[in-house]
């Protein structure tokens, strides 16, 4: 055999190898791991039920809350925060949970009704033949001009089955931008622009599970089916940490390795971004 032959069986191995890696593998090293530098704290050291509490249950630091036909639950920090890390680990329900939203976000709702701030991760549920659905949103001040309330959705499918296993999921949030991580790999960066997009105020940390029909799955095709009860998610290894960023050292933005792994991520698993949908008016969202 010539040694072009064996040129070209070498390049071939090497370029499978790659696309292995790079379509069932997960996503290329982030290079740096907060949540393996930050403690985790026990639920009652951060947190309070909020409602549903006979539908909420600790063990062994790891919180269960459910949803049946007759309520959902939902958990507050104890204390609000004006920056920060804000993490998770979550382990989903597989099945049917259509119409089901487990969530984890940052939020000034009770305190600012109608007018409200808001960092969301929620698990929008899905049918038993879909994977699930990631949604990161920001809200500023609640509603736009007139009475449109201004999401900023992009969702997301996963790299992995969220129902086998715990994962994480963090929100870092500084005076200069929103960063979405999924097992320390930046997924979503949310940079602020001028004051008027970008959230200010103090907020709390919730989570929490409900019933969301009306648009949860597919827009509100699906609903939640109840023959399916009850619908679960549990969460453990809680993080709170007032830090600077999820670069190195402590600094701002994300490092070119952090940046490759969200590209990377955003180029085969983003499956909605607001400021390229042609029906939205994006009169309300400048930062488009």
């Amino acid at each position: 055999m010539s040694l072009v032959y064996y040129y070209v069986v070498f390049i071939s191995i090497i370029l499978l190898a790659m696309g292995s890696y790079v379509n069932g593998d997960g996503p290329p090293s982030p290079g740096y791991y907060p949540t393996s530098r930050i403690g985790s704290i026990g639920f009652n050291q951060g947190f309070a039920n909020l409602w549903g509490p006979q539908h909420q249950k600790l063990d062994n630091g790891t919180l269960t809350i459910w949803l049946d036909t007759t309520t959902g639950s939902g958990f507050k920090s104890l204390v609000p925060y004006s920056s920060g890390y804000f993490g998770t680990s979550v382990k989903l329900q597989s099945g049917y949970t259509a119409g089901v939203i487990s969530s984890f976000y940052l939020s000034n709702n009770q305190e600012n009704p109608g007018s409200h701030d808001e960092i969301d991760v929620e698990f929008l549920g899905t049918t038993l033949d879909k994977p699930y659905v990631v949604q990161t949103n920001v809200y500023i001040k609640g509603n736009g001009d007139g009475d449109v309330k201004v999401g900023r959705e992009m969702q997301f499918h996963l790299w992995f089955d969220p129902t086998k296993d715990f994962h994480n999921y963090g929100i870092l949030w500084n005076p200069n931008e929103i960063i979405f991580l999924v097992d320390d790999v930046p997924i979503r960066k949310y940079p602020k622009t001028n004051d008027t997009t970008f959230p200010a105020r103090p907020m709390w940390v919730y989570g929490s599970i409900w019933d969301a029909s009306s648009w949860a799955t597919e827009n509100g095709k699906y609903k939640a089916n109840y023959s399916y009860e009850p619908f679960v998610a549990n969460y453990s290894n809680f993080k709170i940490a007032k830090i600077g960023g999820v670069a190195p050292a402590g600094s701002t933005g994300l490092s070119r390795q952090q940046s490759a792994a969200m590209e990377w991520v955003q180029n085969n698993y983003k499956v909605y971004d607001y400021c390229i949908d042609p029906q939205r008016d994006h009169k309300f969202t400048p930062e488009c």
